[in-house]
């Protein structure tokens, strides 16, 4: 699979504070990749970076493996900040000087308006559109020229309920259509549902990297019930595979190594004459992962 962009040791500081210190990354065609960390993490400033907005104090980056020369940016499309249109034009009339600036034929914007499911409003005013509407003009804005990468930066920020599932299902279309999206976001749902691969990152540093579900498969979580709970809970306590158990309402929830499963468990408690009602394999969610990781390296 070939390589979209790689950054290496790249390092920006604004005076003392190191905004982004010696990151590595490396991002493969096809990947939808959040870069996931609080406000001040370094988020922005990476994106900034490698959209050649600010330039890194130490390191490089690399666009496409070098193939497009100087040409990379018009193979990127990227919102990094809330997007400028004319409020008294149309979508439409939006998107036509947007192609002009780009230097790209009219005949792309029915495409992007289809794609982001605007092209009925086209010839309605921006001032018309809601918050989630404006976002989804912008992404359109940013895909003309079908760029092969897309770089979204918070892009459901102030967003609705509705809006903010319109863009995660907007993210996933453009996806199966071949373009690799990077997208930074404070959100842990919003990664945990759109992306492919994360990278945790906190005042400036990366603290973590790999594929979602890779990450969150590292510890197990199984919830259980039985007749007698409190019999569980203590056989489960001496299960050397069992490394954490924690109640919930009238189920517990045993947190179990790696190399374990549910059928492991469970014939390990018939065994011992406890017969379970309810097992159930739960996935483990990116917050718990991403506080535990934060919090071993908070200052």
């Amino acid at each position: 699979m070939s390589i979209i962009l790689e950054t290496k040791s790249l390092t920006k500081h604004y005076g003392k504070l190191i905004a982004v210190n010696a990151l590595d990354m490396t991002i493969k065609k096809g990947e939808v990749f959040g870069v996931l960390g609080p406000n001040g993490s370094g988020k922005t400033t990476t994106l900034g970076m490698i959209l050649g907005v600010t330039h890194p104090k130490s390191g490089s980056f690399n666009w496409f493996e070098g193939k497009h020369g100087n040409n990379t940016r018009t193979k990127v499309g990227a919102i990094i900040e809330s997007p400028i249109f004319y409020p008294y034009m149309t979508a439409l009339d939006n998107l036509k000087i947007v192609a002009k600036i780009k230097k790209q034929d009219y005949s792309d914007i029915e495409r992007v308006l289809r794609l982001v499911e605007l092209w009925d409003r086209r010839k309605s005013p921006f001032k018309t559109f809601s918050l989630g509407m404006k976002q989804r003009l912008a992404i359109a804005a940013a895909l003309v020229g079908n760029p092969e990468a897309l770089i979204l930066d918070e892009p459901t920020n102030g967003l609705d309920p509705q809006g903010i599932a319109e863009i995660r299902n907007l993210i996933k279309k453009i996806s199966g259509e071949g373009v690799t999206i990077i997208l930074a976001s404070h959100l842990l749902d919003e990664v945990q549902k759109v992306c492919t691969h994360v990278m945790i990152m906190q005042k400036g540093n990366k603290l973590a990297a790999g594929r979602v579900d890779e990450i969150l498969s590292d510890k197990h979580l199984l919830e259980l019930k039985a007749d007698d709970m409190g019999v569980l809970k203590q056989v489960l306590s001496e299960i050397p595979m069992v490394e954490n158990i924690k109640e919930d309402r009238d189920k517990l929830i045993a947190e179990i190594k790696a190399d374990s499963n549910a059928e492991d468990l469970n014939k390990i408690l018939s065994k011992k004459g406890i017969y379970l009602s309810h097992l159930l394999a739960k996935e483990k969610s990116l917050e718990k992962f991403f506080l535990e990781i934060t919090n071993k390296n908070h200052d």
